[in-house]
């Protein structure tokens, strides 16, 4: 009997997704569960798992557009496992059926590790990502301490050669040394062709401009030290920075509502569009994480709800799941502002990007020590921890005066942090 395997809906407003690729080859053997292939939608990257065992029948290419609910491969289940698993001698099909774990087959594949050499660690001696790792690791030593080959004596060379003009050898080194100028394309994935469209329809449509403050980080840096070793045990989760972003930023939203506001068109007199402001009397802040397959904005719900423990260890849950692609088009989609840390990168100073149809995003950077008025004795310079802040707007709904107070009521939380515990 045959098992189709359909495209699931990754969520209402998803027609369209297309494969990164199949991780199992055509005709091989696998087991339920079996991780297949990843699908990519312009939100995330999800994961297309065995239905059933048997043998894996594709029937799309990587690359391809394919509908919601169609039929992209179909396993016949009256095949049975092979019971023993041909070396790599026999047709070139032997890591096709070597019993493996779905990481393991898909680390194998990122790191070019023959699976019919391997003996698995696992149960029935299936092969383990630990196991591939183990194996990666003895290759990689291996080619290092390969000797290389010595060149040729000069007196090797043909007699009759005559000697290359110095302007030429020039020129030619590059070649001659075997330096590669090669060039290659690849398609853009549906993630990375949805944020290319986004920023640019923000940066088209947006009347966007960016503030600039800095805010002194001697404070918060203290209350993180002195709490932090007893915050994790009582909570499970380090004490981050990240925890008093989103805290000072959800004082700023209630306090400056059209920062946590939509423009949204309607319907207007005689087909004109007429813009309307859609206030929010909840805070849904989005925090940018950067993946291997591009960024991604999960959504931290009602943050004037949540407790410093409760939005670490929502921010941890989502960094762990987007680096495995593991993150919901529902944990992505919405939110009313974003917060996005290039400090993590080691940036400096940026003009952050709006996320449509958010008015605004609030740009974190790197804590470096500079010379500040000390404010505890006026009219000294110390060296402070600071960090510059930056605020991109959209000035159609709001003013410039809103965005600076929405800025500076962000650097007066975070260098009183006490204030943001009442």
């Amino acid at each position: 009997m045959a098992v189709d395997i359909t495209i699931p809906s990754p969520g209402e407003s998803i027609t369209e997704v297309s494969l990164s690729g199949w991780l199992c080859a055509d005709g091989s053997f696998v087991e339920k569960d079996d991780l297949l292939a990843e699908i990519e939608t312009d939100k995330a990257t999800l994961e297309l798992r065995a239905p059933a065992s048997g043998q894996l029948k594709i029937s799309t290419a990587k690359g391809d557009a394919i509908k919601v609910g169609a039929v992209v491969a179909s396993i016949d289940t009256t095949v049975a496992r092979p019971a023993v698993a041909p070396t790599s001698t026999q047709g070139g099909s032997g890591a096709e059926q070597v019993r493996a774990s779905s990481v393991a087959k898909k680390v194998a594949a990122e790191k070019g590790v023959d699976l019919t050499h391997l003996s698995g660690s696992g149960p029935s001696k299936r092969v383990m990502k630990d196991d591939v790792l183990a194996a990666s690791s003895k290759t990689s030593v291996a080619t290092e301490t390969k000797p290389t080959m010595t060149p040729s004596p000069v007196s090797a060379v043909a007699p009759t050669a005559t000697a290359m003009p110095a302007t030429t050898a020039a020129s030619m080194s590059g070649t001659m040394s075997g330096t590669m100028r090669g060039t290659r394309r690849e398609k853009l994935t549906k993630l990375r062709q949805k944020i290319a469209e986004r920023l640019v329809h923000a940066q088209h449509t947006a009347a966007m401009l960016t503030t600039f403050n800095e805010c002194d980080m001697t404070e918060v840096m203290r209350l993180r030290s002195e709490h932090k070793e007893s915050f994790e045990k009582n909570h499970g989760v380090g004490l981050g920075f990240m925890g008093f972003f989103v805290k000072a930023a959800t004082s700023a939203l209630r306090k400056y509502p059209r920062v946590n506001a939509y423009i949204v068109g309607g319907a207007g007199v005689a087909g004109m569009t007429e813009l309307e402001i859609e206030y929010h009397d909840y805070c849904d802040i989005a925090v940018a994480v950067g993946t291997d397959k591009g960024l991604v904005v999960p959504v931290l719900r009602n943050t004037e709800a949540l407790s410093f423990a409760g939005i670490e260890g929502t921010i941890k849950d989502f960094a762990v799941r987007a680096k495995g692609g593991k993150l919901t088009v529902d944990e992505m989609t919405g939110g009313t502002f974003t917060i996005s840390n290039g400090g993590v990168y080691g940036s400096l100073q940026s003009t952050p990007i709006l996320n449509p149809p958010q008015s605004a995003i609030l740009g974190m950077h790197a804590i470096k020590k500079r010379p500040v008025e000390d404010p505890k004795n006026p009219g000294q310079i110390a060296l402070r921890p600071m960090m510059y802040l930056a605020l991109s707007y959209d000035h159609r709904i709001i003013d410039g005066a809103e965005a600076v107070g929405f800025l500076v009521h962000i650097k007066d939380m975070i260098e009183k942090p006490e204030r943001l515990l009442f």
